[in-house]
């Protein structure tokens, strides 16, 4: 949301010495357009939907930091001024268009804003992982990597039947032994095993960049952000996730 106070860092991390073995990351956690972006060209309204980022998807992952005592970081930048979820390179890095909105502020962005942006937010969020994953690995801690978002109960008129989606990363073993705990504990739960996106929509790019690239177990989890708008939402499926992620891990002996 447009702020006319001075802009905070692009990133933050939250209790980088958890003593946990999971390490939580939020990519769409602020809604915040830098002062010297105006609004984009968007309307509150819209500057407050989905559109700009994940709802509910920070409050989940605040609650697993503490319930786990787990590293999080966060993207302090709406996900239109660059998408940290993306690649350098992908179109939609600063979309013109999301979903049905158009973005009045990225159309015929210059190679040289898509470049300033790059190195202000984008560059800066992936840095600030990549340097906790470092001084960890240094200590000899095992890292599972946690990303946590939100998606929409309709996305261009049809409805999305899962409260939650697993996404996961090359190995899947960590994911489907999440998925499985998920199950086991409510056993008429929806669970979408790659959707509402896959790696195949290019829309993991820091499960590939972090997990992949390190070799980390890893998985994405989806929200429908419908059930967890509300504290009580927000608390119930923080709970849920942070025992099944402890129970998939401890199948799995990580850490």
């Amino acid at each position: 949301m447009r702020d006319d106070s001075p802009d905070p860092p692009p990133v933050l991390t939250l209790n980088p010495a958890g003593s946990s073995p999971f390490v939580i990351v939020c990519d769409h956690a602020s809604n915040r357009i830098p002062a010297e972006l105006g609004d984009l060209g968007l309307n509150l309204i819209q500057r407050l939907t989905h559109v700009a980022w994940d709802p509910g998807a920070l409050a989940v992952a605040v609650q697993l930091s503490t319930l786990l005592d787990a590293p999080l970081v966060q993207s302090t930048v709406c996900r239109l001024v660059v998408d940290c979820n993306r690649a350098e390179s992908a179109v939609d890095l600063a979309p013109v268009i999301s979903e049905r909105t158009e973005i009045p502020g990225n159309s015929g962005l210059s190679e040289g804003e898509r470049q300033r942006r790059l190195v202000r937010y984008h560059r800066p969020f992936h840095e600030a992982i990549g340097r906790l994953l470092d001084a960890r690995q240094a200590a000899g801690h095992l890292s599972v990597l946690v990303t946590v978002h939100s998606f929409t109960p309709v996305y261009k008129d049809v409805r999305r039947p899962w409260p939650i989606g697993l996404i996961h990363p090359a190995d899947q073993r960590f994911t489907a032994a999440l998925r499985d705990a998920l199950a086991a504990e409510a056993a008429d739960l929806a669970i979408g095993w790659n959707e509402p996106y896959s790696a195949l929509n290019g829309v993991t790019f820091t499960l590939e960049h972090h997990g992949d690239g390190r070799g980390l177990p890893a998985t994405m989890i989806e929200l429908r952000h419908d059930e967890i708008l509300e504290p009580a939402g927000v608390s119930l499926w923080a709970e849920r996730l942070a025992r099944c992620l402890e129970t998939a891990r401890q199948s799995l002996h990580f850490g």
